[in-house]
């Protein structure tokens, strides 16, 4: 149905933003970044508009919530194993982010954290038969 998504998320300091994302080892489309935005490369045709608290405030009519004390939204993303699910969260929070919970149901494992602006992250892995089928029936 879709071919890209783009999510828009407000930050305060778009350097800082960016010097978190990128000791992660994510990189930015700087086709579209500017002093206003930062265009975040998640995955293939997925993106994280990075937008400065003022500027993504002209996108809608009511006020930007402070995710450092309301939760807006949760993004998840995933993970090829549990390995790698423990070392993004690990980089993220030794590069500022703050420590989140931890999902362990055996075919399934996540943990999050929230970033230097408050956004709440979760990585996950899924075991690939599962994400066939479904979670196992209790």
């Amino acid at each position: 149905m879709h071919d890209m998504i783009f999510v828009n998320l407000p930050v305060i300091d778009l350097d800082r933003t960016r010097r978190f994302y990128t000791e992660l080892g994510y990189t930015f489309n700087e086709k579209f970044c500017d002093g206003k935005a930062l265009c975040l490369e998640v995955g293939p045709n997925i993106y994280a508009m990075l937008l400065q608290r003022d500027f993504f405030g002209t996108f809608h009519h009511l006020p930007t919530g402070d995710p450092a004390t309301t939760t807006q939204v949760l993004l998840a993303v995933s993970a090829r194993s549990r390995e790698e699910v423990d070392a993004l969260v690990d980089r993220a929070i030794a590069g500022g982010a703050a420590a989140g919970r931890t999902e362990d149901h055996g075919f399934m494992y996540g943990r999050s954290w929230s970033d230097p602006d408050g956004i709440v992250w979760e990585c996950i892995w899924m075991d690939p038969q599962a994400a066939q089928d479904g979670p196992p029936k209790e």
